[in-house]
């Protein structure tokens, strides 16, 4: 951990730094799995505004 102090006495903590890399692209079985969780949020979404417009 990186420590310093400002002209006011003030104590700052840094955490140490990650290093960075790139992201990969999903794998195909990645990517439907995705497209059926869009589905779900989707048609839940769905949902949720037709009983908030029923009861309404």
């Amino acid at each position: 951990m990186y420590t310093t102090y400002n002209e006011d006495g003030v104590l700052n903590n840094y955490p140490n730094e990650t290093k960075p890399y790139y992201a990969e692209y999903p794998a195909i079985w990645e990517q439907r799995k995705y497209v059926v969780q869009g589905i779900f949020a989707a048609s839940f979404v769905a949902a949720l505004a037709l009983v908030a417009f029923v009861a309404s």
